[in-house]
């Protein structure tokens, strides 16, 4: 049992790494190519690349991040919990009890801890799709390949990235409500296919996160 545990987790923590709930997970369903060519490869508009454009931009320029989730997992099991982003290379995803699970990516890793069975996986940052989301400087075109990008409605639409030398290990799906420009939501999915989503609530930009909740002793 504890075996399938760690498994589990190790899927988990591979995958993660946010929105209206219904919009997106109806738009995860769709496969839309948009057909006028940027240097990724994939056709925009001049309005979808501006959009890119500006989406690169506010990541950029995010530094901190504090919002409540809903995690969905590959086999559809929902978790919720509190996420901390501090840019660059730092997260935390910190699961409502009784979960005893905890993700915490720093000083280019990502660790899973599962606390009741006190078992511990690590995985380097650069290995997961999300590691690109946490990446001191993100540019859509170079070292990082867009793959699609998708209008949804209400003024959403979504950006799928690839690490442009390696994109078997996954890609990621960032999901940004166009006005104002935000970032609302995030899939992964990971070299063995499996997707992971999270939704975020309640987010609150540019707040005081302490560089305590990014430590990996986990026994203390």
């Amino acid at each position: 049992m504890n075996y399938m545990r760690l498994v589990s987790g190790c899927v988990v923590l591979v995958g993660i790494l946010c929105l209206n709930a219904g919009s997106v997970h109806t738009a995860l369903a769709q496969d839309i190519v948009v057909s006028s060519a940027n240097s990724s490869g994939v056709r925009l508009s001049t309005q979808e690349q501006a959009n890119v454009d500006q989406a690169q931009r506010w990541i950029n320029g995010l530094t901190t991040l504090k919002a409540k989730f809903q995690q969905i997992a590959p086999d559809g099991k929902r978790s919720t919990g509190t996420v901390w982003i501090k840019r660059p290379g730092r997260i935390r995803f910190e699961y409502n009890k009784p979960s005893q699970l905890l993700l915490v990516a720093n000083d280019g890793k990502m660790v899973f801890h599962d606390g009741e069975v006190d078992q511990t996986t690590t995985i380097p940052l650069d290995q997961s799709p999300l590691g690109l989301l946490l990446k001191p400087e993100l540019s859509f075109t170079g070292d990082v390949t867009i793959t699609n990008y998708m209008p949804i409605n209400n003024g959403l639409f979504q950006i799928t990235v690839v690490r442009t030398a390696s994109p078997s290990d996954g890609s990621l799906t960032l999901f940004f409500n166009e006005n104002p420009m935000m970032l609302r939501a995030w899939r992964v999915i990971d070299a063995q296919g499996q997707s992971t989503q999270v939704d975020l609530y309640d987010l609150k930009l540019g707040v005081s996160v302490s560089n305590k909740l990014f430590k990996m002793d986990f026994g203390d």
